[in-house]
């Protein structure tokens, strides 16, 4: 049977989120019903909200979210009625090459999923189908998703740290883990410290590296950055952060994460660059801009340059490692979520979000 849930929709882009009773579809035989608990505000949702990035209203953002399980479907594996879960956007099909291959977020039938079902999982009081971003839909008091979007978390995981794993901590920790593989002892700079350069930063201190350098132009973020494990904090207005690094280092990073999504900061993190050194984009640099590096460093120097899309993640196994690193104290999740919001104030939030002094926002909807 159909549901009624409250939902924050996207109307227009540019706009603001409007609070709309949509009817919610049951799952179908590989989706699963969550009831949301908390939900993480992310930059790729403010960046649909504002039209820097194009999208198709209406539209239900979110897809960072924890919540608990309500029903699956006839052809669901692992994950019964009461489970915590947490949601992941890079869902996967496990058939394509990328996925047998290990590469899940590159899977080439993610779109594909959605369009499986016989018709859409949410419809407004007119009657039209509302899209729910990735597959997802978070910011609503219920959601449908396919069930390979989906991990599940121990029940004495708090749900609202546990909401920001699905996009933020595992887009920071796995470029760390899995895209650059640092090593102890290596020097690393990060470029941007919202939600993503701060968990590239733990990632930086969880796996070793001796030197961590935090880039930035709020003062407020670099403080805390160094509560996250930044053994240096450089405001980038205040002086040449390329020429501060390589001083700091000795002649340049081993490893570099541009967490903000602009030519101008990947330009500068490949050029922080010691020879040999690895530069990763986390950030979503917008279609069709251009990125210039210099020849010679490239292939006289070897450093090198990659793309980093959700922090390359396996995510089934990899969320339940970071839920244990943060039970062991190692991963500071709660001081992460800078400020909490509900599914009214969730506009609030977003304005949170543009000023740039919040590390991550959470929306505060469900009960467990």
């Amino acid at each position: 049977m159909t549901a009624l849930v409250d939902a924050a929709v996207l109307n227009a882009a540019p706009g603001r989120l409007e609070i709309e009773k949509l009817r919610l579809d049951v799952p179908g035989p590989d989706e699963v019903l969550v009831r949301v608990v908390s939900a993480g505000l992310c930059h790729s949702d403010l960046h649909e909200i504002d039209g820097t990035f194009a999208s198709e209203p209406p539209i239900v953002l979110g897809h960072e979210a924890s919540g608990v399980v309500e029903a699956a479907g006839a052809n669901v594996v692992g994950l019964r009625v009461g489970d915590h879960v947490v949601t992941c956007l890079s869902v996967f099909c496990g058939r394509c090459r990328y996925c047998t291959g290990g590469r899940l977020t590159l899977c080439e039938n993610r779109s594909r999923l959605s369009h499986q079902r016989p018709g859409p999982r949410l419809v407004n009081a007119a009657g039209r189908p509302v899209r729910p971003t990735a597959g997802i839909g978070a910011f609503a008091q219920a959601m449908v998703v396919h069930q390979n979007a989906l991990v599940r978390i121990p029940s004495d995981m708090p749900m609202a740290p546990a909401s920001i794993l699905g996009c933020a901590v595992t887009t920071g920790l796995g470029a760390v883990f899995r895209g650059a593989r640092v090593e102890p002892g290596s020097s690393v700079v990060v470029i941007g410290t919202g939600g993503i350069g701060t968990a590239a930063i733990q990632g930086a201190r969880i796996a070793g590296a001796t030197q961590i350098i935090a880039v930035d132009l709020i003062p407020e973020k670099l403080k805390a950055a160094e509560r996250f494990g930044a053994t240096h904090a450089l405001h980038a207005g205040e002086s040449d952060p390329v020429e501060a690094v390589r001083e700091i280092t000795g002649g340049g990073a081993d490893f570099a994460f541009e967490a903000v999504g602009r030519s101008t900061t990947v330009e500068q993190a490949f050029a922080m660059l010691r020879p040999g050194g690895l530069a990763t984009v986390v950030g979503m640099v917008p279609e069709h801009t251009p990125i210039r590096v210099s020849g010679p460093e490239l292939f006289l120097q070897e450093k090198r340059l990659q793309g980093s899309f959700m922090g390359s993640n396996q995510f089934k196994t990899d969320i339940p490692r970071y839920v244990d690193l943060y039970l062991q104290g190692r991963l500071l999740l709660d001081d992460m979520v800078s400020e909490h919001v509900t599914l009214a104030g969730i506009n609030e939030g977003f304005e949170l979000l543009a000023q740039g002094r919040a590390t991550r926002v959470v929306a505060d909807i469900g009960e467990i």
